[in-house]
């Protein structure tokens, strides 16, 4: 999940794709001329929709009361404050904001979503053993505190400073003030360690020498994964988690992760040692850590953990109480199901009969050997599951449509809540694993050179008799209860004649009805999401501001570079191809640019042939890219020197280009 992450880095750089409009050839096919029904009123499940709903309650054990005995087990103490606010006084996290929760599941939330939202929310400070506690309930993660010699060892910080902070204060005010005297960041999502400045700050991990521990390549993986795509992803995030939409039974009800995500500030404490290696032990502050490496199962780096004088087993982000993302909808790197699998089947040959308790850094804990094997299997197992049907199917002939469109839900999903698609689903799951292996084309012909969807759609309607035929069709599938279809048919629609609102409004009134239906929260947040940018527009609410100086630094310099390089606009160069060095004073490292006439390169080393030099320190580099500082006042402080061809740094930054945030997605 480092969606956060990117955010914050992709704002910093601006490294922003731009999504070209369609539009609409204004031929008479597209125009709406018969009396079309209104769409139906926002906000209310249909009566399909309640059905489909209470099949769900009626074919689940929904009842069960294990995951409630263990979500309420070992409460201490929650925050009384209504908010945690952050300097200025803005709510970073409201308390009360999934209050609703607490009532029956309504028509317009499927049940199961209902049941581990409910879960999930529950929130304050619980023992989970003799020296081993959780803050849950306030970010989309858990933050883990265990009991050293001396101080508190803190297990994934949360997403900001804002909740860490509160949430440490809450352990203090609970069980006595102590010092944090360590920090182990699971993986390298930042949801997992963006938090770390409320408990910590680099003065004190060098005054005191603060053990920060990750896994092997968190550093590169953490400033990196997402550096490029950063700002397609962190749009498509806005979608996933709803964070336009309110918190309520008709919208925005939890992410199936955890309750959501919070609106503080992001940073990154780099790790004093990145740990590799499978049994691999530390002693921190009196407490024996065995480190499993799993990188590359739900993040590129990421490690799991076995106290052995607790007999507990910390899985981290790769087992938890959900079926993940493969491949997660804002988009990242798919990842490797199979390897998953192996990697928690190999913690359970180690660590299953040694351990009393699994907990993670999302939901809550597991207790008992017993009921650890069992969740451990069933993890290891659903993801075996969706790599060996997919990959079973497609050997066969199918297509990635195909293929997790015919996957039935494994036996075992009926009664382990955890291996259900709350986050992750099934179905995209599928596609994911098809992905992995065989990239995003079906084999069909037709598929591999497809014409875009802004050109077809207009040819799609008029051959199906033109605008009103194909809202018809549209409206007659909806009152069937077939959104899916329904949907397919007012998108048709939408990217025909994007100005047409009628064909947006039940577009939007389909994409309700099947979030309403959604068991995975990151559907039904996008769903949602989508049907109000549909009614609403495009929200007018500025680009985010989260870049930040902590992950600019860590970002090595010349990937900096290439990050660049990807918003270069080969229209834009006003001369003849030529090359430039910065010359960065702090590192010793020099980058020579060359700039052609489509492709810009970037490369570690030096050249005589370069028009301009520049000289300067990466931080003051850094302080341009955040636009704290303009090149004269530098110029002026004797912090920048050019050699050379003075405006051809210019001419290159000229040709960058820097698109809005708030594009379109749902529509053309």
């Amino acid at each position: 999940m480092n969606w956060k992450l990117a955010i914050s880095v992709s704002t910093a750089l601006r490294l922003w794709a731009w999504s070209a409009q369609g539009q609409s050839d204004g031929a008479s096919s597209l125009s709406t001329q018969a009396a079309i029904p209104a769409a139906p009123e926002a906000g209310l499940a249909t009566d399909a929709t309640a059905k489909a709903n209470q099949a769900f309650a009626d074919r689940l054990p929904l009842g069960d009361q294990d995951d409630f005995d263990d979500a309420a087990r070992g409460f201490l103490a929650a925050i009384q404050d209504k908010a945690i606010l952050d300097e200025a006084g803005n709510t970073v996290w409201s308390i009360p904001q999934f209050d609703f929760l607490s009532a029956n599941a309504p028509d317009t939330v499927n049940p199961s979503l209902w049941r581990q939202s409910g879960l999930s929310a529950q929130h304050g400070l619980f023992e989970v053993a003799d020296g081993i506690w959780q803050v849950r309930g306030y970010d989309l993660s858990v933050m883990s505190v265990i009991e050293g010699d001396t101080g508190w060892i803190i297990v994934d910080p949360l997403t900001v400073k804002e909740t860490a902070a509160a949430g440490l204060k809450l352990v203090n005010d609970t069980l006595g003030q102590r010092p944090v005297t360590g920090v182990i960041y699971t993986h390298s999502h930042a949801d997992h360690f963006g938090g770390a400045r409320g408990v910590i700050s680099e003065a004190e991990i060098a005054e005191r020498g603060v053990p920060v521990l990750a896994p092997a390549g968190f550093t590169e993986s953490a400033v990196a994964e997402n550096l490029i795509a950063g700002n397609l992803m962190q749009r498509r995030a806005v979608l996933m988690f709803g964070n336009t939409i309110p918190r309520s039974d008709i919208a925005n009800v939890g992410t199936g992760l955890g309750p959501g995500l919070p609106q503080g500030t992001t940073g990154l404490v780099l790790p004093t040692e990145e740990v590799g290696g499978w049994g691999t032990r530390r002693v921190i502050d009196g407490v024996t850590f065995e480190f499993m490496d799993a990188g590359g199962t739900e993040a590129p780096a990421e490690f799991m953990f076995y106290l052995p004088e607790k007999r507990a087993l910390c899985t981290a982000e790769v087992a938890t109480a959900t079926f993940h993302n493969v491949l997660t909808p804002r988009g990242a790197k798919v990842r490797d199901a199979l390897k998953w699998s192996r990697v928690i089947d190999r913690a359970l040959a180690d660590y299953g009969k040694r351990s009393d308790l699994v907990f993670a850094s999302h939901h809550w804990p597991t207790w008992g050997e017993d009921n650890v094997e069992t969740f451990l299997k069933g993890q290891r197992d659903i993801y075996r599951y969706v790599h060996d049907q997919t990959l079973r199917r497609a050997n066969a002939g199918a297509t990635m449509t195909e293929a997790a469109e015919s996957i039935p839900e494994p036996g075992f999903s009926q009664t382990d809540f955890a291996t259900r698609g709350y986050y992750g689903t099934l179905n995209h799951n599928a596609k994911a694993v098809y992905q992995f292996y065989y990239g995003w084309w079906s084999g069909v012909p037709a598929d591999y050179n497809a014409l875009p969807r802004e050109e077809t759609a207009a040819r799609y309607v008029e051959a199906m008799g033109g605008m009103d035929a194909v809202l018809s069709k549209g409206v007659d599938a909806f009152e069937t209860g077939d959104y899916r279809w329904a949907a397919e048919l007012f998108n048709q629609a939408v990217f025909a004649a994007p100005d047409n609102q009628s064909a947006k409004d039940w577009l939007a009134a389909s994409y309700e009805q099947l979030g309403f239906q959604a068991e995975s929260g990151a559907w039904r947040s996008y769903y949602l999401t989508a049907a109000s940018e549909l009614r609403n527009g495009v929200p007018d609410a500025g680009a985010p501001n989260l870049g930040n100086a902590d992950f600019l630094k860590a970002v090595p310099t010349l990937d900096l570079f290439d990050a660049l390089a990807s918003r270069y606009n080969p229209q834009k160069l006003a001369r003849e191809p030529f090359s430039i060095v910065f010359d960065f004073t702090d590192t010793s490292e020099v980058i020579t640019v060359e700039i052609g006439t489509d492709v810009v390169v970037p490369r570690a080393a030096d050249t005589d042939a370069a028009v301009a030099r520049l000289t300067l320190s990466r931080t003051d580099f850094n302080s341009l890219i955040l636009r704290e500082i303009g090149v004269p006042d530098l110029m002026a402080a004797g912090r920048l020197t050019i050699s050379g061809e003075a405006a051809a740094a210019g001419a290159f930054l000229m040709t960058l280009d820097t698109p809005d945030f708030w594009f379109p997605v749902v529509t053309p």
